[in-house]
C-alpha cells in the first residue's frame, strides 16, 4: 500500500516552486511524480525586495505570506492532477516555504519563511508541516541546513566516505561518513547558483547561465577572486548557514571597480562557487571516495568541470547516477522530514547544525 507525502521547495534562487509527490513504502523514497511552477513576475519581484531590503511594510509581508501559500496550493492541487491521486490519499505535505531572512548568528537569532500553511492545508485538504527550521533554532541551531539527515537516509554507504553537495542558490554540504559509529556532518560552503544568476540577469536579461556558457568564454580575474575568497563565512568553522542577506548583488559589486569584463566577472563567480565548494571539502574530508552533486547546478556543465579541476582525487557524480532527478532532492527532503514529524522523529542533526540537541521540526496544520 502507498505511503505517500508531498514536498514542496521554493529556494534561494527564487526560480520558482518545485513539488514532488513520493512513495515511502519501498526501501527507499521514490518519487512517483514532480511538476515545477515559475514564480508569477509580480510576487518574484516583491519576494526578491523582501530578501534585499531592511525596511519593509507589515502589508507587503503579510500579502507575500498569502500569495505563496495560495500558489503552494495550487502547485499541490495540479501535481494531484497530473499523478490522477486523490487528497485523501496523501498523508501529509512538507512545505519548507521561501527565506526571506536567516539571522542564526545575530543577538537575538531568527528565520523568517513565508507561505502561509494554513492556506495550504485548507486548500488541498492536507494536513501540512511547515516552518521546519525554528524549533531546531530554539535549541541553539543554525536552523540549517536540515536536508543531511535525508541525504544519509538515501545516500550513506559502509563500503565508501561520500559527500552530497547540493548547489542551489547557496551551496550545501553533507559528509556522510562509511563507519556508522561517527556523526552525520554539514554546512553550508557559499554561494552556489545566486549570483551566477544575479549577474547574469543583470547584464544580459537572462535567468540563468546554461550550462556555464556565457561564463566560459571569460577569463577569471585574480584579484576579484581572492577578494572574494576572502568573505570570512568561507573559512569559518561549521556550524554555519547563510542565503542572500550575505551573499547578493550589492556584496558583489562593492568588490568590483567597473573596469572588468562582464563575461570575467562571470567566470570569475564560477570560479567562487567551485572554489568554495572544493575547500570546503578538503578541510572536512581527507577521505572521501564519492562527490554526489544535487540541485540546480548540477546543469551547469563549466561549474562542473570547474569542482572536477580542483577535486581530481574524487570521482564526481549526480544523483541521476541513482535514478533520482537532482533538482527534486530538496522538495522530497521535506516530504521525509514531514513524514519523521508526523511520526515523532527528530529532524535535525545536532552535529550539523549546532543544535544541543535532536529535537522533531515544524508546525502541524491539520487538513
Amino acid at each position: 500500500m502507498p505511503e505517500l507525502y508531498i514536498g514542496i521547495m521554493s529556494g534561494t534562487s527564487l526560480d520558482g516552486i518545485d513539488a514532488v509527490l513520493v512513495d515511502f513504502d519501498t526501501t527507499k523514497p521514490t518519487p512517483l511524480k514532480s511538476i515545477h511552477h515559475n514564480f508569477d513576475e509580480s510576487l518574484r519581484a516583491q519576494l526578491l525586495q523582501l530578501t534585499q531590503s531592511q525596511s519593509v511594510t507589515l502589508t507587503e509581508l503579510g500579502e507575500s505570506d498569502h500569495l505563496l501559500g495560495l500558489s503552494y496550493a495550487r502547485i499541490v492541487k495540479d501535481l494531484l492532477e497530473s499523478a490522477s491521486v486523490d487528497a485523501v490519499d496523501v498523508k501529509a505535505i512538507g512545505s519548507h516555504g521561501q527565506t526571506i531572512y536567516h539571522q542564526p548568528e545575530a543577538e537575538h537569532p531568527f528565520t523568517l519563511q513565508l507561505g502561509d500553511a494554513n492556506l495550504i492545508a485548507e486548500k488541498s485538504g492536507i494536513t501540512t508541516i511547515a516552518d521546519f527550521r525554528r524549533r531546531d533554532m530554539a535549541t541553539g541551531g543554525q536552523g540549517a541546513p536540515l536536508v543531511p539527515a535525508f541525504h544519509a537516509a538515501l545516500f550513506r554507504e559502509r563500503e565508501r566516505e561520500t559527500i552530497v553537495i547540493n548547489i542551489g542558490g547557496i551551496a550545501n554540504l553533507s559528509i556522510l561518513p562509511a563507519d556508522p559509529t561517527l556523526p552525520v556532518t554539514g554546512f553550508d560552503s557559499g554561494p552556489g547558483n545566486l549570483l551566477l544568476d544575479g549577474w547574469i540577469q543583470l547584464k544580459k536579461g537572462l535567468e540563468y547561465d546554461k550550462n556555464g556558457d556565457w561564463g566560459a568564454t571569460g577569463k577569471i580575474i585574480p584579484s576579484l577572486l581572492e577578494q572574494l575568497l576572502s568573505e570570512p563565512f568561507l573559512e569559518a568553522a561549521p556550524p554555519k548557514s547563510s542565503g542572500r542577506e550575505l551573499f547578493n548583488m550589492t556584496w558583489l559589486q562593492q568588490k568590483l571597480s567597473g573596469k572588468e569584463r562582464n563575461e570575467d566577472v562571470q567566470a570569475t563567480l564560477h570560479e567562487l562557487t567551485a572554489r568554495s565548494i572544493a575547500d570546503a571539502v578538503k578541510r572536512q574530508s581527507k577521505v572521501a571516495d564519492l562527490l554526489i552533486l544535487c540541485g540546480g547546478g548540477v546543469f551547469n556543465r563549466h561549474l562542473r568541470e570547474r569542482i572536477a579541476h580542483h577535486l581530481p582525487e574524487v570521482r564526481i557524480s549526480t544523483t541521476q547516477e541513482f535514478a533520482i532527478d537532482p533538482q527534486l532532492i530538496e522538495s522530497m527532503a521535506f516530504a521525509w522530514l514531514a513524514r519523521e514529524t508526523l511520526a515523532g522523529r527528530a529532524g535535525n542533526i545536532p552535529e550539523v547544525t549546532g543544535a544541543r540537541r535532536a529535537v522533531t521540526l515544524g508546525a502541524i496544520y491539520p487538513a
